[in-house]
Protein backbone atom coordinates (compact mmCIF):
# COMPACT_ATOMS: atom_id res chain seq x y z
CA UNK A 1 0.00 0.00 0.00
CA UNK A 2 1.16 4.02 -1.16
CA UNK A 3 1.65 6.63 1.58
CA UNK A 4 -0.76 8.65 0.01
CA UNK A 5 -3.03 5.60 0.87
CA UNK A 6 -1.71 5.10 4.42
CA UNK A 7 -2.24 9.01 4.88
CA UNK A 8 -5.41 9.45 3.32
CA UNK A 9 -7.76 6.66 5.57
CA UNK A 10 -6.36 8.59 8.41
CA UNK A 11 -7.69 11.29 7.59
CA UNK A 12 -10.24 12.31 10.57
CA UNK A 13 -13.78 12.71 9.72
CA UNK A 14 -15.50 15.64 8.65
CA UNK A 15 -17.34 17.66 11.38
CA UNK A 16 -20.27 19.48 10.43
CA UNK A 17 -21.62 22.38 12.93
CA UNK A 18 -25.48 23.49 13.00
CA UNK A 19 -25.89 27.15 13.67
CA UNK A 20 -29.54 27.19 14.04
CA UNK A 21 -31.43 25.12 16.94
CA UNK A 22 -33.36 22.34 14.04
CA UNK A 23 -37.23 22.42 14.62
CA UNK A 24 -39.07 20.15 16.95
CA UNK A 25 -41.43 18.07 14.94
CA UNK A 26 -45.10 19.09 15.93
CA UNK A 27 -43.84 21.36 18.31
CA UNK A 28 -46.44 23.58 17.94
CA UNK A 29 -49.18 21.03 18.04
CA UNK A 30 -46.99 19.60 22.00
CA UNK A 31 -46.96 23.15 23.09
CA UNK A 32 -51.25 23.41 22.61
CA UNK A 33 -51.93 19.88 23.83
CA UNK A 34 -50.09 21.48 27.00
CA UNK A 35 -52.49 24.33 26.73
CA UNK A 36 -55.20 22.19 27.04
CA UNK A 37 -54.05 20.33 29.93
CA UNK A 38 -54.03 23.84 31.82
CA UNK A 39 -57.09 24.66 30.60
CA UNK A 40 -58.43 21.42 31.83
CA UNK A 41 -57.80 22.43 35.46
CA UNK A 42 -59.44 25.35 35.59
CA UNK A 43 -62.72 23.76 34.08
CA UNK A 44 -62.08 21.30 36.63
CA UNK A 45 -61.85 23.75 39.24
CA UNK A 46 -64.94 25.63 38.33
CA UNK A 47 -67.14 22.22 38.07
CA UNK A 48 -65.66 21.53 41.88
CA UNK A 49 -66.82 24.94 42.68
CA UNK A 50 -70.42 24.00 41.16
CA UNK A 51 -70.86 21.14 42.83
CA UNK A 52 -69.66 22.10 46.14
CA UNK A 53 -72.02 25.25 45.54
CA UNK A 54 -74.77 23.99 43.64
CA UNK A 55 -77.21 23.74 46.38
CA UNK A 56 -76.37 26.87 47.94
CA UNK A 57 -79.31 29.10 46.93
CA UNK A 58 -79.60 31.35 49.95
CA UNK A 59 -82.86 31.49 49.47
CA UNK A 60 -82.62 32.49 46.03
CA UNK A 61 -84.22 30.50 43.07
CA UNK A 62 -83.17 27.26 41.94
CA UNK A 63 -81.95 25.84 39.04
CA UNK A 64 -85.54 24.49 37.99
CA UNK A 65 -86.71 27.76 38.31
CA UNK A 66 -83.86 29.54 35.90
CA UNK A 67 -83.08 26.98 33.66
CA UNK A 68 -84.98 26.44 30.52
CA UNK A 69 -84.02 23.09 29.43
CA UNK A 70 -85.70 23.24 25.62
CA UNK A 71 -83.39 26.50 24.53
CA UNK A 72 -80.37 24.96 25.99
CA UNK A 73 -81.19 22.13 23.99
CA UNK A 74 -81.35 24.10 20.60
CA UNK A 75 -78.17 25.74 21.94
CA UNK A 76 -76.26 22.93 22.98
CA UNK A 77 -77.22 21.52 19.03
CA UNK A 78 -75.46 24.72 18.09
CA UNK A 79 -72.32 23.71 19.32
CA UNK A 80 -72.31 20.27 18.69
CA UNK A 81 -73.56 20.92 14.62
CA UNK A 82 -70.41 23.13 14.49
CA UNK A 83 -68.08 20.67 15.31
CA UNK A 84 -69.28 18.35 12.76
CA UNK A 85 -68.81 21.12 10.22
CA UNK A 86 -65.43 21.93 11.49
CA UNK A 87 -64.61 18.31 10.83
CA UNK A 88 -65.70 18.61 7.27
CA UNK A 89 -63.76 21.60 6.87
CA UNK A 90 -60.86 19.26 7.72
CA UNK A 91 -61.60 16.57 5.54
CA UNK A 92 -61.45 19.74 2.54
CA UNK A 93 -58.31 20.59 3.44
CA UNK A 94 -56.71 17.35 2.34
CA UNK A 95 -58.52 16.98 -0.75
CA UNK A 96 -57.20 20.78 -1.69
CA UNK A 97 -60.86 22.45 -1.66
CA UNK A 98 -60.19 25.91 -0.24
CA UNK A 99 -63.89 26.98 -1.48
CA UNK A 100 -65.48 24.25 0.69
CA UNK A 101 -62.87 24.53 2.96
CA UNK A 102 -63.77 28.16 4.07
CA UNK A 103 -67.36 27.46 3.46
CA UNK A 104 -67.07 24.95 6.06
CA UNK A 105 -65.27 27.24 7.92
CA UNK A 106 -68.07 30.18 8.06
CA UNK A 107 -70.90 27.90 8.64
CA UNK A 108 -68.42 26.41 11.86
CA UNK A 109 -67.94 30.08 12.82
CA UNK A 110 -71.59 31.21 12.16
CA UNK A 111 -72.75 28.54 14.37
CA UNK A 112 -70.43 28.96 17.43
CA UNK A 113 -71.86 32.78 16.69
CA UNK A 114 -74.96 31.67 17.72
CA UNK A 115 -74.52 29.76 20.66
CA UNK A 116 -73.12 32.49 22.01
CA UNK A 117 -75.63 35.16 21.38
CA UNK A 118 -78.37 32.38 22.87
CA UNK A 119 -75.71 32.38 25.85
CA UNK A 120 -75.73 36.05 26.12
CA UNK A 121 -79.88 36.46 25.76
CA UNK A 122 -79.82 33.28 28.67
CA UNK A 123 -77.77 35.49 30.83
CA UNK A 124 -79.77 38.82 30.58
CA UNK A 125 -82.91 37.12 30.97
CA UNK A 126 -81.78 35.56 34.55
CA UNK A 127 -80.60 38.60 35.43
CA UNK A 128 -83.99 40.67 34.65
CA UNK A 129 -85.47 38.05 36.57
CA UNK A 130 -83.47 38.47 39.46
CA UNK A 131 -81.12 35.91 38.89
CA UNK A 132 -77.74 37.62 39.33
CA UNK A 133 -74.20 36.17 39.78
CA UNK A 134 -74.04 38.04 43.43
CA UNK A 135 -77.80 36.39 44.17
CA UNK A 136 -76.50 33.01 45.78
CA UNK A 137 -73.27 31.19 45.19
CA UNK A 138 -75.24 29.04 43.56
CA UNK A 139 -75.81 31.43 40.47
CA UNK A 140 -71.78 32.62 40.98
CA UNK A 141 -70.70 29.09 40.80
CA UNK A 142 -73.00 28.77 37.60
CA UNK A 143 -72.21 32.00 36.17
CA UNK A 144 -68.63 31.52 36.42
CA UNK A 145 -68.34 27.95 34.74
CA UNK A 146 -71.03 28.94 31.77
CA UNK A 147 -69.03 32.19 31.88
CA UNK A 148 -65.29 31.28 31.12
CA UNK A 149 -66.97 28.53 28.63
CA UNK A 150 -68.59 31.06 26.84
CA UNK A 151 -65.58 33.30 26.76
CA UNK A 152 -63.36 30.64 25.42
CA UNK A 153 -65.61 29.90 22.40
CA UNK A 154 -65.78 33.73 22.02
CA UNK A 155 -62.42 33.81 21.86
CA UNK A 156 -62.59 30.16 19.69
CA UNK A 157 -65.08 32.62 16.89
CA UNK A 158 -62.70 35.61 16.81
CA UNK A 159 -59.69 33.02 16.51
CA UNK A 160 -61.52 31.32 13.10
CA UNK A 161 -62.22 34.79 12.13
CA UNK A 162 -58.47 35.49 11.61
CA UNK A 163 -57.17 32.46 10.26
CA UNK A 164 -59.61 32.28 7.57
CA UNK A 165 -58.66 35.49 6.65
CA UNK A 166 -55.24 34.28 6.71
CA UNK A 167 -56.55 31.42 4.67
CA UNK A 168 -57.98 32.76 1.86
CA UNK A 169 -54.92 35.43 1.68
CA UNK A 170 -51.81 32.91 1.49
CA UNK A 171 -53.97 29.41 1.11
CA UNK A 172 -53.22 26.18 2.83
CA UNK A 173 -49.48 26.70 3.74
CA UNK A 174 -47.80 24.49 5.82
CA UNK A 175 -48.05 27.12 8.71
CA UNK A 176 -51.87 27.50 8.25
CA UNK A 177 -52.50 24.11 8.86
CA UNK A 178 -51.22 23.74 11.68
CA UNK A 179 -52.54 26.83 13.10
CA UNK A 180 -56.24 25.11 12.28
CA UNK A 181 -54.91 21.70 13.76
CA UNK A 182 -54.81 23.74 16.47
CA UNK A 183 -57.90 25.18 16.33
CA UNK A 184 -59.70 21.90 15.36
CA UNK A 185 -58.62 20.88 19.09
CA UNK A 186 -59.64 23.90 21.07
CA UNK A 187 -63.20 23.58 19.20
CA UNK A 188 -63.59 20.22 20.06
CA UNK A 189 -62.16 20.49 23.39
CA UNK A 190 -65.03 23.33 24.17
CA UNK A 191 -67.46 21.09 22.89
CA UNK A 192 -66.26 17.81 25.36
CA UNK A 193 -66.34 21.02 28.23
CA UNK A 194 -70.07 21.74 27.09
CA UNK A 195 -71.45 18.01 27.46
CA UNK A 196 -70.33 17.57 30.53
CA UNK A 197 -71.96 21.68 31.98
CA UNK A 198 -74.78 20.95 30.26
CA UNK A 199 -75.47 17.31 31.77
CA UNK A 200 -74.23 18.41 35.57
CA UNK A 201 -74.68 21.76 35.70
CA UNK A 202 -77.93 22.11 34.05
CA UNK A 203 -79.87 18.60 34.06
CA UNK A 204 -78.69 17.65 37.48
CA UNK A 205 -78.81 21.41 38.37
CA UNK A 206 -83.21 21.02 37.41
CA UNK A 207 -82.97 17.70 39.40
CA UNK A 208 -81.64 18.88 42.56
Amino acid sequence: MSTDAIASSRRPAPTFYCREEPPVHNGTLLGFWIYLMSDCFIFASLFVANAVLGTQYAGGPTGSQVFDLVGLAWNTALLLVSSVTFGFAMLQIQQGNKRAMLGWLAISGLLAAGFVGLEIHEFVDMIAQGAGPGRSAFLSSFFALVGTHGLHVTFGVIWLVVLMVQLNRYGATPDNIRRLRCLSMFWHFLDLVWVGVFSYVYLVGVLR
